[in-house]
């Protein structure tokens, strides 16, 4: 039997009993670790591009000399990856958390599919964009089967390593993505990352069916059948998308490959495309009729129904809101202005969307964010601490380099760039640290701990010379391999790693089990809506002071008579200017930081009566609410 909509977090186990079964709670462990991986997995994807931005531009006819005509390969996935994550969050709510995880895995896959197939710049950024999708549902889906899995007063470690997980991508992806480029060329990311999600997904569908227990479900063989149809509808659509030269240059398999793709009347007459959807069609109606013998790929029965519930309009109007934002910061020229051109446009539209976005959800039966859910401290508090958390964290991640380039490294970007290595080694220490502490202490004390530690820090880079990178401390005349600056960029990102679990755990508590998926979206929203404001923010007032100091300074002429083109005293100056920059930009950050200090201290209180609340079965969620 299909079963009936029902809330992801509990399913009343067979004896009727409260306590896990232990056995149970070790396959949940493993479903968590398979669903972290993943999330390792599309954290690595966001900044693997870094290293490989110029073979891609390469390949796709972009100059080295016209790296604008590229922000869209970076500005896609950024899109793909904010403007659908409160959706992909309810959706998890109401369907459960199996199917959409496994679906986000799905949409990453074929994302990496078309990018690694990808002849030109619009194919590349359709593949981003679509692996955006998919790896940012990962996020709010996992740290919702946390809130599933754990009660309130036993989140603190789980949520912890998801956080340092997903920051231990931001170490690796660039470290990975240069490997796999020296080895092979930049697709063969994007075709590793196939390989890996669909193993993951795999596992993650046995390892989760695992976890259920004995149900009905059990007795029914696998769909066998709907993975075959499955698997060939998107195989047939994706080459008829993308076409590989591999196949159509191809001696043997040329002509009738050829011949699969000559559609007389558009894309959708080829024969390669008629196929894609018919297999689509057979798959839809074999999934809907054969649920009574075998389990399904996909519950089709239900979805009708979960996506009737679905609040659209207001999904649609949220989603414009949030792409106006992105848009209005990413597509502007740091260089010179704070936000883009079109924000004469974007801006107006965005607060009109937004406000017809408000009256919508007071108005809805079952709307996709209902207010009433975060009117708790600590529920809306979790969003302002992260908007503040971010703003500081894209100060260090740009800065930091800028900063080792302009006073040490001066010849090797990629040198200057792994002096972030510091920061963010410290950061999954620090959140597996803040998920240990925070369930012995408060959730607001551990934040607000680690947020002040991040601002001290910041202040401390304020005041940074030119020595600062390369001092190193003396033990009895022997030089050490690190320094005073290696100490200050590890405390810096140890205080943003304590910050990441307290913040999650004060927010899953705070509100209702039914919107777990929804809430850990907008979590993950606020940061990067913070990231993106103190990009855009703190980088004008470093310009600023930048520009205030270039003014006073004498032309190499004057500085120089002789030889200007090699004037070291004016290339001294520039250098201060700079450092005059960078320091307005720390301090703004450490203004950041303390900001979220002081709102976690006063918003992330423990409710009432939430803090030890059990759970009649923690392994329902990695079920889903019948995937």
């Amino acid at each position: 039997m299909a079963r009936t909509l029902r809330s992801p977090r509990r399913r009343e186990g067979l004896t009727g009993a409260t306590t896990p079964d232990v056995t149970a709670a070790r396959r949940g462990r493993w479903v968590l670790a398979l669903a972290a991986t993943a999330v390792l997995l599309a954290a690595a994807d966001t900044y693997v591009v870094v290293l490989a931005l110029p073979s891609i531009m390469n390949d796709v006819g972009i100059p080295i000399s016209q790296l604008q005509q590229a922000t869209p390969i970076i500005s896609g996935f950024l899109l793909g990856y904010v403007v659908v994550l409160p959706l992909l969050g309810r959706l998890s709510d109401l369907y459960g958390r199996r199917p959409v995880f496994l679906g986000c895995l799905l949409a990453f896959a074929a994302g990496s599919v078309i990018t690694a197939s990808a002849a030109g710049l619009p194919l590349v950024v359709a593949g981003r964009t679509i692996q955006g999708l998919g790896g940012g549902g990962l996020v709010p889906v996992t740290l919702a089967l946390v809130a599933d899995l754990w009660p309130p007063g036993r989140r603190g470690l789980p949520l912890g390593a998801v956080g340092a997980v997903q920051e231990l991508g931001s170490v690796l992806g660039p470290l990975y993505g240069a490997a796999v480029v020296s080895w092979s060329g930049w697709r063969a990311i994007f075709w590793i990352n196939v390989a890996l999600a669909l193993a993951l997904g795999g596992c993650f569908a046995l390892a989760s069916r695992a976890s259920d227990g004995t149900t009905d479900d059990d007795a029914r063989r696998p769909d066998a059948v709907g993975v075959l149809l499955l698997l060939g509808a998107c195989g047939s659509g994706v080459l008829a998308l993308v076409q590989p030269s591999a196949l159509a240059d191809n001696d043997t398999t040329g002509q009738l490959y050829g011949r699969l793709l000559g559609g007389r009347l558009g894309a959708l007459t080829m024969p390669m495309a008629l196929i894609s959807l018919t297999l689509f069609a057979v798959f839809a109606g074999w999934e809907a009729g054969a649920a009574r013998l075998v389990r399904p790929v996909v519950a089709l029965r239900r979805l009708p129904a979960v996506l009737g519930r679905l609040d659209w309009p207001g999904a649609v109007l949220l989603a414009s809101v949030l792409a106006c934002i992105i848009v209005t910061f990413t597509a502007a020229d740091p260089s010179r202005q704070v936000i883009a051109d079109g924000a004469v446009i974007t801006i107006p539209l965005a607060a009109g969307l937004a406000a017809l976005f408000a009256w919508r959800e007071r108005r809805a039966a079952e709307p996709l964010v209902d207010f009433r859910d975060f009117r708790a401290g600590p529920a809306a508090g979790a969003l302002l601490v992260n908007l503040a958390i971010g703003a500081a964290l894209m100060a260090a991640l740009v800065d930091i380099p800028i900063f080792a380039r302009a006073t040490r490294f001066h010849d090797s970007q990629v040198q200057a760039s792994l002096v972030l290595v510091r920061f963010l080694l410290a950061v999954p220490v620090g959140a597996i640290l803040g998920g240990l502490v925070c369930e012995r202490l408060s959730y607001r004390l551990t934040a607000a701990v680690g947020m002040a530690l991040s601002a001290a820090m910041f202040a401390v880079m304020s005041g940074w010379g030119e020595p600062a990178l390369a001092a190193r401390f003396d033990v009895g005349g022997r030089e050490l391999v690190f320094g005073t600056a290696d100490l200050v960029l590890f405390a810096c990102g140890l205080g943003f790693g304590l910050a990441i679990a307290p913040v999650n755990a004060a927010l899953l508590a705070a509100v209702r089990g039914a919107i777990h998926g929804l809430a850990s979206s907008l979590v993950v929203v606020a940061r990067m809506i913070g990231m993106l404001t103190g990009l855009s923010l703190l980088t004008a007032i470093g310009l600023q002071r930048f520009y205030t100091a270039q003014a006073g300074i004498p032309s190499p002429l004057q500085l120089c008579p002789t030889h200007p083109a090699s004037c070291p005293g004016y290339d001294s100056l520039v250098t201060a200017a700079v450092l005059d920059e960078l320091h307005a930009i720390f301090i703004g950050a450490a203004a950041c930081a303390a900001m979220a200090a002081a709102l976690a201290i006063w918003l992330l209180r423990r409710l009432p009566g939430r803090a030890r609340r059990t759970l009649a079965d923690p392994l329902a969620a990695a079920a889903g609410a019948g995937g």
